[in-house]
């Protein structure tokens, strides 16, 4: 008697393992990859939704805001670039740049003067006005690129291969002071940046890759929720001036997202969760043997 009610009981437990089993199937199955999600919910990011601008953000709490920019290392040996005011770069007709705009991907192997590089990053980056409070503290820093509620999200690296005048290495701009400083000497980035860029070659023939790293909690501080839209819209700005200022000194860049995640983040020496790439472009001269 014992035995026939032992047998009905794992008979039982046995019905209902298999039931959880189903059950636990149907809703793998249920679940849709990433490339069939519905294209209504795909459109979210873009599109926002009702709380959007919904005001318990860390500035409506009171808490400070990020800053604008990283501050050098303690120990870094800034690089001084030539100042625009002093540059007489990008002549090109505003419209000539828009009309002869085209991602390019064959670079020859003249390098780019640090002159270049300067006018470079200051159309991308570069500080136009500064305002401070009555301490003298930084209040807002207005660039050449729009950004929401200046809180410009930005910090940019170079994977720099040939600029006249600077060793081969990772680098970063500095904004504030329209400097330079070397993160580190790599005499090795053309292979690096070709592998992290899956195996494109012309991102290691480019003179310098310019890599833009996104600290969204400079934008989540004032925006909250619509902030990763704003973010992803303002990377565009960035690459946008780049292809028309490289385009007015006869360069050629071919913005891409065309990346592996961590090995750019690696590459870059970035967290990759509190900073990370969201974009980059390979820069260099144009052979002349391509359009």
């Amino acid at each position: 008697m014992i035995a026939n009610i032992l047998t009905a009981k794992t008979k039982t437990i046995r019905s209902a393992l298999s039931a959880l089993l189903l059950l636990s199937l149907s809703a793998i199955a249920q679940v849709r990859p990433l490339d069939e999600l519905p294209r209504e919910q795909l459109r979210v990011f873009l599109k926002g939704h009702m709380g959007d601008w919904r005001l318990d953000t860390d500035q409506t709490k009171g808490r400070p805001a990020p800053l604008a920019h990283k501050p050098p290392p303690l120990d870094a040996h800034l690089i001084a670039l030539p100042r625009p005011d002093t540059l007489h770069l990008g002549a090109m007709p505003l419209k000539d740049a828009i009309g002869q705009r085209r991602s390019r991907r064959a670079f020859s192997d003249a390098p780019l003067t640090l002159s270049e590089l300067s006018f470079l990053l200051w159309c991308t980056q570069g500080i136009t006005k500064i305002e401070r409070d009555k301490e003298g503290q930084i209040v807002n820093e207005f660039r050449t690129v729009p950004s929401g509620g200046a809180r410009h999200p930005f910090e940019t690296y170079l994977l720099l291969n040939r600029v006249t005048s600077l060793i081969p290495g990772l680098y970063r701009y500095l904004p504030l002071d329209h400097a330079l400083v070397l993160l580190r000497a790599d005499d090795a980035l053309e292979a690096k940046s070709v592998e992290a860029c899956y195996d494109a070659a012309f991102v290691g023939q480019a003179a310098v890759v310019f890599v833009w790293a996104a600290l969204p909690a400079r934008t989540e501080w004032r925006y909250g929720p619509i902030a990763h839209r704003m973010i992803a819209i303002e990377a565009g700005h960035v690459a946008q001036n780049l292809a028309l200022a490289v385009e007015s000194l006869g360069a050629g860049c071919c913005p891409m997202l065309g990346y592996n995640q961590r090995k750019m983040d690696a590459l870059i020496g970035v967290d990759g969760d509190e900073e990370f790439t969201i974009y980059l472009a390979p820069v260099g001269k144009v052979r002349h043997d391509t359009p």
